[in-house]
């Protein structure tokens, strides 16, 4: 049986784990935004950081960027359709991380233990 390509898989988890692929997925989900306003909304991200954010989820098809020829030219983003499903999908991880959140604690714990006891030894 031949192994499946999971490249795409492998990308998109690189993505929703970046730094501030999250934060502006969420932003963008309230409505279509400004650069400025997502800046805003994000907190703390450099424009150069939130560029290259917004062009990687563009690239992927999370992201829509629509330019209008006015002076001075506006820029708007939005989520489309596919980028809507990654937010479901990313607030299903942080669901299921809210949910176990004392077991998470526990296992962390008790695995410092063991860290702990067999330094010891």
């Amino acid at each position: 049986m031949t192994q499946p390509d999971v490249t795409i898989v492998r990308e998109v988890f690189d993505l929703t784990g970046a730094r501030w692929t999250v934060p502006v997925l969420v932003a963008l989900e309230a409505s279509r935004m400004r650069f400025g306003e997502i800046a805003r909304d994000v907190g703390g991200v450099a424009q150069k950081q939130l560029s290259a954010t917004l062009r990687e989820l563009e690239r992927d098809g999370f992201v829509e960027r629509t330019a209008f020829a006015t002076i001075p030219p506006r820029v708007e983003y939005e989520l489309t359709p596919l980028g809507e499903e990654l937010v479901d999908g990313v607030k299903g991880l942080g669901a299921i991380a809210f949910r176990n959140r004392d077991r998470i604690a526990s296992a962390r714990r008790e695995f410092a233990e063991r860290a702990e006891s067999s330094a010891a030894v």
